[in-house]
């Protein structure tokens, strides 16, 4: 079935259900890119309700984010796992993934193209209420929200999961409407301390409502059930992925009331 959009989006197919949690693939497109992303819902709640966009990490849109969106469907949400590098570009390698994670955050232009292209295909879902939206992301897709919210997105808050808190442009703060919640390691060793006190000094010259929390012995990748600490600064730490999960919770409980 075909929606026309500015984004010429098309539903492809349905991936299956989990019990009440319904999946389909969605199709869309920012310029001449094809997208791929996922929409997951609880299909027994009936009329809009509020809506999660998603961001995939470094090797691009994978199961993990899938079963975060459905995770978040069976909250009552519509989750919708966004696709920044395009239907099939799938990194195999951290050498891949790093190229091309960083062919975005050099164009943070293209990047916020891509990103809000996600944004308005989550909005023109039939289940969303569209004036409340929020938007979380996981290492390159915790950096990719905060893009998000300095490229002026009108939506409720964005989430950052163990994401890059520099900025090319510090000065965009000044265009962020929504709320910030940053979770971040303490122990990240790939997020300078110099890159976190920019970022909170970015956000207090903007006077944007943010928050930064900090989890003790938390390194890159504390959420990421598969980061084992074969690479060196990034392992997945099941007290900072619960506590966080939680202020996650507590912040869309603030935010769509």
């Amino acid at each position: 079935m075909k929606i026309l959009a500015t984004t010429a989006l098309v539903l492809a197919c349905v991936g299956g259900t989990l019990g009440a949690v319904r999946t389909e693939t969605v199709e869309y497109k920012q310029g001449d890119t094809t997208l791929e992303g996922h929409l997951a819902f609880d299909d027994s709640v009936k009329g809009a309700r509020p809506a999660v966009l998603i961001v995939h990490q470094w090797k691009g849109l994978s199961d993990y984010e899938k079963k975060r969106a459905e995770m978040l469907a069976k909250l009552g949400y519509v989750a919708f796992a966004v696709d920044i590098y395009g239907k099939g570009v799938r990194p195999q390698d951290p050498g891949e993934a790093g190229a091309t994670a960083g062919k975005y955050k050099k164009d943070r232009e293209l990047l916020r193209a891509r990103v809000n292209s996600g944004l308005e295909t989550l909005r023109k879902q039939k289940n969303v209420d569209t004036k409340r939206i929020a938007a979380i992301g996981y290492c390159f897709g915790g950096t990719t929200v905060i893009e998000l919210a300095r490229s002026g997105a009108d939506i409720a808050g964005v989430v950052s999961f163990h994401g890059a808190l520099d900025s090319p442009k510090p000065e965009d703060g000044k265009n962020i409407k929504t709320r910030v919640l940053a979770l971040h390691g303490a122990d990240d060793p790939f997020v300078p301390a110099q890159d976190v006190a920019a970022f909170c000094a970015e956000m207090r010259d903007a006077k944007v409502d943010w928050e930064l929390v900090q989890y003790g012995g938390a390194v890159h990748s504390f959420t990421d059930w598969g980061a084992d600490g074969s690479m060196k600064g990034a392992q997945y730490n099941e007290r900072a992925d619960k506590r966080s999960w939680e202020d996650m919770k507590q912040f869309f409980g603030e935010i769509f009331r």
